[in-house]
C-alpha cells in the first residue's frame, strides 16, 4: 500500500517500510474494531429493545385471572404505551388458552407449548404478515386451570434497525476519521522520527565532501538509542579502515623506498654499459651486479605479494591435516642448494620419529618454514649450521629453526618482526627485511604462535619456535 520503489529492483525506502508496518496494522485494527463494534451495537440494541418488549409482556401476563371459572384479561394501557416510538413500529399481541384465542391477533404465530418453560419469557424472531417481527412469549399457569395460558407480544423492527444503522454510521465515521487522520499524521511523524538518520547522513557526507576524508569515529552520545548499535558498528568499520589505510600508506612508502635501491643499481649499470667501453671483466661484473639487483627485486616483489595475500583477513582459510615432518623435510631439501652456496650446513631432525599432523593451510605453512630457513641461512656465517626440527609438546605440533649465527639482541627481537626491519651483519647477504614479518602474519592466519630465543644447542645463534594447531577429531577446520 505504502511500499514504493523509485527504481526497479531497489529496496523500498525506510519511510515506506515504517508506514507499512504502522498504518497497515492500524487499518486492520480499525476494520476489526468496526466489525466488533457492529456486533456489539446489534447485541446492545437487541437487549435494550427486548427488555422493553418483555416489560410489556409481563404487564399483560400479570392481569390474567380466573373469575366464575373463566379466564379474564384486563389490558393495561401502559403495556402498549411503553412500546410506542417515533418510528411507528406496529405492535401485536395474542393471549391463548390452548387452541382458544382469548384476545389479540389470531394469526400471530404461536410457539410449540413444549418449547416454552412455565414462567420463563422467551424472545424470538418470526414472520408475520410478510414482516419480520420480534416476539416475546410466556406460558403462565392460572389457578384451577389445567393448561397454561400463552401470552405473546410482538413488534416490528423498524426502530431497532434504524437505531443500529445510526450507531453504525457514527462508528464508521469515527473509524474513518481515525484512519484518515493516521494517513495524514503518521508520515510526518515518522519523517520527524527519522531526522536523526538524515543528520547522521549529512555528518558522514560532510567528512568527504568538505576536504580530506575524515575517518574519526562518529559521536554516539548524540545519536538515538535505537541506532547506537549501528553507529558503533560503523565506528568499528571506520577504525579498521583507518588502520588499513595507514598500513597501506606505510607499506607503500616502505616498499617504494626498498625498491629504489635495486632499481637505481640497474639504471646505473645500464647507463655505464650504454656510455662506456667496459672491459670483458668489467662487463661480467656489471652483469653480475644487474643479476643480483634483479634477483633482489624479484624476491622483494614476491614477498610483497605474499604479505599482501597473508593480510587478506576477509579470505577464509580451509585448514586441513598436514604432515609436518614431511613438509619440513621437503622445504629443507629445497633450500639445501642455497645453504651450500652460502657455505652453511643445513639438516633436518624429526624428534617425534613418526607422523606429526598439524592443522594448517599447506602453502602458507610451507612459506612460514621457507622464510625462517632463508633468514637462518642468509644471516649466518660461512661454515655455520642450520637445523630444522619438528616435535610434539603438550599435544601441539612444534616447528623449530635453530642456527649458530650471530643471533638477535633481546632488545631488537620484537623489531625484527616489523616490515623492512634489517639488522646490520658483517658478511651477511642483504635481505628485504620482510621474511620475519611474513612469518608473523602467516602465523596469525594459521592461529599459531611464534617465539624467538637464544640457541639451546649452539654457543651462539637463534632458535625460532612455531607452535601450531593440533588436529581435532573432525580433522578439518575453517580458519579466518
Amino acid at each position: 500500500m505504502f511500499v514504493t520503489q523509485d527504481v526497479a529492483g531497489e529496496a523500498p525506502s525506510l519511510l515506506a517500510r515504517l508506514l507499512t508496518v504502522i498504518v497497515g496494522p492500524l487499518v486492520l485494527l480499525a476494520v476489526l474494531l468496526a466489525v466488533g463494534s457492529g456486533v456489539l451495537i446489534h447485541s446492545l440494541t437487541q437487549k435494550t429493545s427486548d427488555r422493553v418488549l418483555l416489560g410489556s409482556l409481563t404487564a399483560i401476563a400479570e392481569t390474567l385471572a380466573i373469575e366464575d371459572g373463566e379466564i379474564t384479561l384486563d389490558l393495561p394501557p401502559a403495556a402498549f404505551g411503553m412500546l410506542e416510538d417515533s418510528e411507528r413500529d406496529n405492535v401485536y399481541y395474542s393471549v391463548r388458552h390452548g387452541d382458544v384465542l382469548l384476545s389479540g391477533y389470531r394469526d400471530l404465530p404461536v410457539p410449540e407449548t413444549s418449547a416454552l418453560v412455565l414462567g420463563e419469557p422467551q424472545v424470538r424472531n418470526a414472520k408475520f404478515r410478510g414482516m419480520t417481527v420480534r416476539v416475546a412469549a410466556v406460558a403462565k399457569r392460572i389457578p384451577r386451570v389445567a393448561e397454561p395460558v400463552v401470552v405473546q407480544v410482538a413488534e416490528t423492527m423498524k426502530a431497532r434497525n434504524k437505531l443500529q444503522l445510526r450507531l453504525a454510521a457514527v462508528l464508521a465515521a469515527l473509524v474513518g476519521l481515525l484512519v484518515v487522520g493516521a494517513a495524514f499524521l503518521v508520515p510526518p511523524a515518522v519523517a520527524w522520527g527519522l531526522r536523526p538518520l538524515d543528520q547522521l547522513r549529512r555528518e558522514v557526507e560532510g567528512r568527504w565532501l568538505s576536504g580530506p576524508v575524515d575517518l574519526s569515529p562518529l559521536s554516539i552520545e548524540r545519536t538515538p538509542r535505537e541506532i547506537r548499535p549501528f553507529v558503533g558498528a560503523f565506528n568499528a568499520l571506520l577504525h579498521q579502515l583507518e588502520n588499513s589505510t595507514a598500513g597501506m600508506r606505510r607499506f607503500t612508502s616502505d616498499a617504494s623506498h626498498q625498491m629504489r635501491t635495486p632499481l637505481a643499481a640497474l639504471r646505473t649499470h645500464l647507463a655505464l654499459a650504454r656510455h662506456g667501453s667496459p672491459t670483458p671483466a668489467e662487463a661480467r661484473a656489471a652483469l653480475d651486479e644487474v643479476d643480483a639487483a634483479a634477483s633482489r627485486l624479484e624476491r622483494l616483489l614476491a614477498q610483497l605479494l605474499l604479505l599482501a595475500r597473508a593480510e587478506e583477513q576477509g579470505q577464509g582459510l580451509i585448514c586441513t591435516p598436514v604432515d609436518l615432518a614431511r613438509l619440513a623435510a621437503e622445504i629443507t631439501g629445497e633450500r639445501a642448494p642455497q645453504a651450500v652456496a652460502a657455505d652453511v650446513d643445513i639438516s633436518f631432525e624429526d624428534e617425534a620419529h613418526g607422523q606429526i599432523l598439524a592443522l594448517a593451510e599447506p602453502f602458507l605453512l610451507g612459506e612460514v618454514l621457507a622464510n625462517l630457513v632463508d633468514n637462518a641461512v642468509g644471516y649466518n656465517r660461512p661454515g655455520g649450521r642450520v637445523v630444522v626440527r619438528v616435535r610434539h609438546a603438550d599435544g601441539r605440533p612444534i616447528l623449530e629453526v635453530e642456527d649458530d649465527g650471530p643471533g638477535v639482541p633481546d632488545d631488537q627481537r620484537a623489531e625484527v618482526f616489523e616490515r623492512f626491519a634489517r639488522l646490520t651483519r658483517d658478511g651477511a647477504q642483504p635481505g628485504t627485511g620482510l621474511g620475519l614479518a611474513i612469518v608473523q602474519t602467516l602465523a596469525r592466519r594459521l592461529e599459531a604462535r611464534v617465539a624467538m630465543e637464544d640457541s639451546r644447542n649452539f654457543a651462539s645463534g637463534l632458535l625460532v619456535t612455531v607452535t601450531l594447531q593440533g588436529v581435532p577429531e573432525s580433522g578439518v577446520l575453517a580458519a579466518s
